[in-house]
């Protein structure tokens, strides 16, 4: 079996066992593939660094209000924790 990726065509309208048809992707379809891949990746990693900039900015907000004398339980109902 060849390392072209392929695809699989599904055609109701033909009688069963007759239906299904194994096709080889084009350079193009393996390349909008491959573009699609590096772009989820890219929105994988930029929504982890947004969750990590929040997570430390509430941790210093939490920091902040407890320097100021507020116990832990006053600062995490105003951080909304």
């Amino acid at each position: 079996m060849s390392d072209t990726p392929v695809k699989i065509i599904v055609d109701l309208s033909k009688p069963a066992g007759e239906r299904e048809s194994i096709v080889p992707l084009t350079a193009e379809e393996i390349a909008e593939r491959e573009q699609m891949a590096i772009q989820a990746q890219a929105e994988q990693e930029a929504r982890e660094a947004e969750a990590a900039a929040k997570a430390a900015a509430k941790a210093s907000a939490l920091a902040k209000l407890e320097a100021l004398g507020l116990t832990e339980a006053e600062a995490l109902a105003i951080v909304g924790a």
